[in-house]
């Protein structure tokens, strides 16, 4: 398996954080989709590179869900 199309799940219970990386872990940017949701960007290819969603015990999961999100950002 190829660890550039892997995705990766980590939760910080202390931080209340939840973590989805594409592939190994990178420098990103984050830009705001949703309430307390940040989509990860690549500064230089501007490939999303994953998605982090604060406040995670306080959130209605099912309210959430599906996440809709365009994987093809414009770069500014």
């Amino acid at each position: 398996m190829v660890k550039a199309h892997m995705m990766q799940l980590a939760y910080d219970r202390e931080a209340d954080v939840l973590y989805l990386s594409v592939g190994e872990p990178r420098t990103a940017v984050s830009r705001e989709v949703g309430d307390d949701v940040l989509l990860r960007v690549d500064p230089q290819t501007g490939e999303v590179v994953g998605l982090t969603v604060l406040n995670l015990s306080v959130r209605n999961i099912s309210e959430m869900l599906p996440i809709s999100i365009d994987l093809h950002e414009t770069r500014e």
